[in-house]
């Protein structure tokens, strides 16, 4: 019989989280803690269930602004890390402003953004995507700043001219630093735009929970976070696919163990 690493460290991964969970249940109910203060994995699953005909165009909403804004982010943060990593020029001028801005509390942020365009969705996807920026544009510029010399010398003895390097070696060399940047921002993304729900919208799961807090609905406030991690999770696990098939190059191959019999 044979059995891969990576199905053992699934596996184990996976009796954790129900174990976390299992510890979570069993602490809640040997020492009677409310649900006001905080409810059980079952109770919040259970309000989870009943409530999802009311919470789905919420979730929707919060989807939609996530991936509009986290799209928008993605565009920008890819032309701003090739220019910085291939300017030496552009990376002393744009990084500490990038620097600067990424050390500004998101929530400072969102008043201006209702200032400027209002309550709604423009402010929440605009978080988003300056919530999801840096990630990707340090990313792809350190694995621009990363490539051989080498490999660039050999192409410059060939006749290559910058752009026939940057599109052969640079970007093709920078794949898993931009996919390791696209599994960080997209989480990301979620928290910036539920950040802007909880203040200046009337829709999305931050509002909901928002909406739950001053009711003092911690259950429901509880199960908007459980939609928030599987929405996260989700995503996090589409582009880790994608990632495994462009960048399979750059992905150590699963060592397989032989199960000897008992």
């Amino acid at each position: 019989m044979t059995v891969s690493l990576g199905a053992r460290e699934r596996f184990v991964s996976a009796l954790l989280i129900v174990s976390i969970f299992g510890a979570w249940e069993l602490a809640c109910l040997l020492f009677h803690v409310s649900a006001i203060v905080l409810p059980r994995p079952s109770q919040i699953l259970t309000t989870l269930v009943l409530q999802m005909p009311a919470l789905w165009p919420h979730i929707l909403q919060t989807l939609f602004t996530t991936m509009i804004g986290f799209a928008i982010g993605m565009t920008i943060g890819v032309f701003l890390g090739v220019l910085v990593g291939v300017s030496r020029a552009a990376y002393n001028a744009a990084y500490p402003l990038l620097i600067g801005f990424s050390s500004i509390p998101k929530v400072a942020v969102v008043p201006i953004f209702v200032l400027w365009f209002g309550s709604g969705t423009v402010p929440a996807i605009l978080t988003a995507m300056t919530t999801c920026l840096f990630p990707i544009v340090v990313n792809v510029a350190t694995g621009l700043a990363t490539t051989e010399p080498e490999m660039e010398d050999v192409l410059k003895a060939l006749g290559a001219n910058r752009w026939q390097i940057l599109w052969n070696v640079g970007l093709p060399r920078t794949m898993p630093y931009f996919f390791a940047s696209l599994k960080i921002a997209v989480t990301l993304a979620f928290v910036g735009t539920v950040l802007s729900e909880t203040v200046a919208s009337n829709r999305g799961i931050g509002n909901v929970m928002m909406m739950a807090s001053a009711n003092f609905d911690v259950t429901l406030a509880f199960a908007g976070l459980f939609a928030l991690a599987i929405l996260g999770v989700c995503l996090y696990a589409v582009f880790a696919l994608v990632e495994q098939r462009v960048c399979g190059w750059a992905t150590r191959a699963e060592t397989r163990y032989e199960a000897t019999p008992g």
